[in-house]
Parts: C-alpha cells; sequence; structure tokens
C-alpha cells in the first residue's frame, strides 16, 4: 500500500466562498503515481467544508442563500458572546459559520479507479469557507496501489 498527501493553500474571497478544487485534486492524483485505492480531502478549518455538488452558478447562488436560512449570521449565538469565553482579543463573531460547517462535513473520500477520480458526470469537488475571506488549506491524501 502506497500512500501520497498535498496541502491545498486557498484564499477565498467572499464571506461564503465556493471554490472549485477539482482540476487542482486531479493534478495531486496524476503526481501521485497512484492507480487504484481512495483520495481522502480534508479542511484543516472548523468554519470550512468539503462538498461534492454540481457546479452551476445559480445552485451555487441557492446554496449561499440556504446555508444563510439555517444559521443565520445576524442571530445572537453563545459561542459570539467573547467576554465568557477565554480566547484572543481579535477573535471573530462566527458561531454561524461552525453550525454551517458541521451541517456540512469536513471532508469527502473518492474512490480512485485506473488514475481517475470516479466522479459522476456534473460533480465537481468544492472547498466551500463560511467565514471569509482567510487564508486555509486542503489536505488531500491518497491510499491505494
Amino acid at each position: 500500500m502506497d500512500y501520497f498527501t498535498k496541502i491545498i493553500e486557498l484564499k477565498t474571497t467572499e464571506k461564503i466562498d465556493f471554490i472549485d478544487v477539482t482540476k487542482k485534486v486531479k493534478k495531486i492524483v496524476k503526481e501521485s503515481g497512484i492507480v487504484n485505492g481512495i483520495v481522502s480531502l480534508f479542511s484543516t478549518h472548523t468554519t470550512c467544508s468539503i462538498r461534492i455538488n454540481e457546479n452551476e452558478s445559480g445552485l451555487m447562488e441557492d446554496l449561499k442563500r440556504f446555508l444563510e436560512k439555517i444559521a443565520p449570521s445576524h442571530l445572537k449565538y453563545f459561542h459570539d458572546d467573547i467576554e465568557k469565553r477565554n480566547c484572543p482579543e481579535d477573535e471573530q463573531i462566527n458561531a454561524h459559520s461552525h453550525i454551517k460547517s458541521i451541517l456540512l462535513g469536513t471532508s469527502e473520500t473518492i474512490p480512485l479507479i485506473n488514475s481517475e477520480l470516479s466522479l459522476g458526470k456534473w460533480q465537481s469537488i468544492f472547498f466551500i469557507d463560511l467565514d471569509g475571506p482567510r487564508q486555509r488549506k486542503m489536505i488531500v491524501h491518497i491510499v491505494g496501489k
């Protein structure tokens, strides 16, 4: 069994930012030389997610609106009461981003067959920043032969 790990660094530009990382992941798969196995994608941030879906601009806008309805950024949350927490003075008010992230999840696993990601015709891989804009990292870990 072989493994290959690479970190993708991303600069997000919006409060909720869907970044299609499919091409970057495919390039890393090629670089790995692994033919069959699994590709694990993991966000190292508690306010980011990784999801697979269709890359269509209307859908991205619908998803942003839906996420804001689930955990509105204007509501008061216990996590945002900075005085009651032991945290840095520059701590962001971002409980809504944590809630969105926990619902979406921070990782995806994709089968790798004959050096190809087993994605469907309309599937793309998205790194989703729910508390941007910021510098972010995603780990790509490939295991197989």
